[in-house]
């Protein structure tokens, strides 16, 4: 698992390591501690106040949530109010005094004094949470944001599978109960240490009234976290994650023992899985996207999560269940095993590109001075979130439902999450899937990319090579871009659904259809004042010579009704493709796989200033000596 340059970059800047440091040792120690008393509470059969052990360690899981609920309004509120530095160095303090609680618990076996730590480690969670996802846009830099959270989110889910494996296994060992509270004092003190690095920061908010009531500013957080709704879109598809996710590391332990009759430490193993496929998959995700953000993630990271778990059902239980529980060894050997550790590999793994593109997409959007309530909301709906999948597994498992079963109805789930999401997101799916498609066949060359208008309309114009051209636009620029298509091709069987999607703009000739002819350029202009991209090649056909037709006047009369900057493109290295009108022998044949591509883009053009005539010399010098080469020449270079 190795970071991108970017990520490396980051990982050894002071302010960036400390809070990475801080929050990896804060997951480690919040599972190390929560693992080992449900471990030592099932393995002593402890109660307390009567209750069975089965139903304490209900109750802990639930001490750990409930400071989520009540208290994360004021946590989100005190983030905003004061210095987040300092708050993050008195919260790793009073998790040293937290751990110390639970040592004395564990030295006098006193389940009440470790109930009390599981609470006053959720309020500790409760109240670092908004801290840490808001004070990273101060850390680290627009373009680093996508690699900042792709690194926390990987630490945050090793740190996990660390502190549940090391929690399970010393509180089961020789002497081990001691050993858990000093190594939770340990870790918290090496936390608190770390914090001392995060560098000092003003506070975004500093004249808020904080109010201690959980009730008004609970509803208020909600409202705020509501007010932009892709924030709050965002919100709800990371509160989802946590359902998703909470369903599945509670169905683990049963679908090993009762369903693939399989020892604890095939449990411990799965898990393992789990974590280290979210950890990789949130590490890829800044390498896909470019270092932007990439909405298109979102929708791919739910369809491959929903394809995987249905596989999981569709696996269904070994056809030979053992006398014995199942060895690790013995497991790994089963033909089962590899296709079961693969598809929780593959459900994390897309579950990383899923979660990452979102909380970068919070922390982009939401007003800087109010981001730690957005994120206190967000940590509300998440509890619910994980609240309402501990009832529906609770239900489905009263209702003696297999576990193979309750993955199919997971997957069910996710499959109308992933369609909603799809719904909302089209453009973005289907620019993605252009990306990945154009960037397997060719090896693209970008120049210029920073010259794309991050925000507000523009038009891009292009030559016109291949019927592929607006593949590799597509998976190029970064905004989704509504092309101005031939109608013909628009509306070709099997791909006119796809250009539906993704809203592109069909278009004739006026002799052919002069009503489309009009339709199209009412459609272009409602597109530009909705503030979106359209690309069109004025062109207005493929090239039959690798040479650049002469421009039509259709950018003039987009640019005199809707004053727009122009942005020229040119595209190389397309010519003599398959997807060209050049052949060889009369037969279309490709170039060699992956063969290099180069699109340059220009600097914009004012609206005032744009002329057909201009625009095209405009392309005819991006695309220099390559545009005249003559086709005896070319053809001989193509020969070479």
């Amino acid at each position: 698992m190795t970071a991108t340059p970017s990520q490396t970059k980051l990982l050894v800047r002071k302010g960036f390591l400390a809070l990475f440091t801080t929050q990896l040792l804060s997951a480690f120690n919040d599972n190390f501690l929560k693992n080992a008393v449900v471990i030592w509470i099932s393995a002593s059969q402890a109660q307390l106040f009567g209750l069975a052990p089965e139903v304490m360690i209900s109750l802990c899981s639930g001490a750990f949530i409930l400071p989520f609920f009540v208290l994360s309004a004021l946590a989100g509120q005190v983030a905003d109010r004061y210095e987040k530095p300092r708050l993050i160095r008195i919260i790793k303090l009073a998790e040293i005094g937290i751990m110390t609680l639970a040592a004395v618990g564990f030295m006098r076996a006193d389940l009440t004094l470790l109930l009390a730590s599981i609470v006053m480690l959720g309020v500790h969670s409760t109240f670092l949470g908004p801290i840490k996802y808001s004070i990273l846009p101060q850390l680290v830099s627009a373009d680093e944001l996508v690699a900042g959270n792709a690194l926390v989110e990987m630490g945050t889910f090793l740190a996990i599978l660390a502190g549940t494996i090391g929690g399970g296994v010393l509180v089961l060992s020789e002497g081990g109960p001691r050993w858990i509270g000093l190594t939770a004092v340990i870790w918290a003190v090496l936390g608190y240490l770390a914090s001392l690095r995060v560098p000092a920061l003003p506070p975004v908010a500093p004249d808020l009234r904080v109010s201690l009531s959980p009730f008004g500013p609970t509803l208020s957080i909600l409202r705020i976290t509501k007010k932009t709704r892709a924030v709050f879109l965002s919100v709800l598809g990371i509160s989802w994650f946590w359902f998703f996710g909470a369903a599945f590391l509670t169905l683990l332990p049963t679908y090993a023992r009762n369903t693939l009759g399989a020892h604890e430490h095939v449990v411990t193993f799965l898990l393992a899985v789990f974590c280290v496929g979210i950890a990789l998959g949130s590490l890829l995700c800044e390498k896909v996207s470019g270092k932007n953000l990439e909405l298109g993630l979102v929708p791919f990271g739910s369809i491959g999560m929903t394809v995987f778990t249905l596989d999981l059902f569709l696996v269904g239980a070994p056809a030979v269940r053992p006398e014995l529980p199942l060895a690790l060894g013995a497991f790994l050997e089963s033909p089962h095993a590899l296709r079961i550790s693969f598809d929780l590999f593959a459900i994390a793994l897309f579950g990383g590109f899923y979660t990452v593109p979102l909380y970068t997409l919070i922390q982009q959007r939401a007003e800087p001075s109010e981001r730690s309530r957005v994120v206190a909301g967000n940590n509300i709906l998440n509890a619910l979130f994980m609240v309402v999948a501990s009832g529906m597994l609770s239900w489905l498992f009263g209702m003696h439902v297999p576990v193979p079963q309750i993955f199919l109805v997971i997957a069910a789930l996710n499959a109308l999450v992933a369609v909603y999401i799809y719904s909302l997101l089209p453009e973005f799916l289907l620019r993605f899937a252009a990306f990945l498609l154009s960037r397997s066949l060719y090896r693209l060359k970008l120049t210029g990319h920073e010259k794309i208008p991050e925000t507000g309309a523009a038009v891009f114009v292009c030559n016109h090579v291949s019927f592929v051209d607006w593949l590799i636009i597509a998976g190029a620029v970064r905004r989704p871009l509504r092309f101005v298509m031939d109608h013909r091709i628009a509306g070709a069987p099997v791909v006119s659904m796809l250009f539906k999607q993704g809203k592109t703009i069909p278009i004739a000739p006026e002799h052919q259809d002069k009503a489309l002819m009009q339709r199209a350029f009412e459609r272009i202009a409602q597109e530009l004042r909705a503030g979106e991209v359209v690309c069109i090649f004025p062109e207005g056909k493929l090239t039959k010579s690798g040479e650049l037709n002469t421009f039509r006047a259709g950018i003039e009369r987009i640019v005199r009704e809707t004053p727009v900057p122009v942005v020229p493109m040119a595209l190389k290295g397309l010519w003599g493709s398959m997807f060209s009108r050049k052949t060889r022998t009369g037969v279309l044949r490709p170039r060699a796989f992956r063969s290099p591509l180069e699109l340059i883009i220009s600097d914009p053009i004012p609206p005032e200033q744009v002329t057909a005539a201009g625009l095209q010399e405009r392309v005819l010098a991006l695309l220099g000596e390559a545009a005249q080469v003559p086709l005896a020449a070319q053809a001989a270079l193509d020969r070479s």
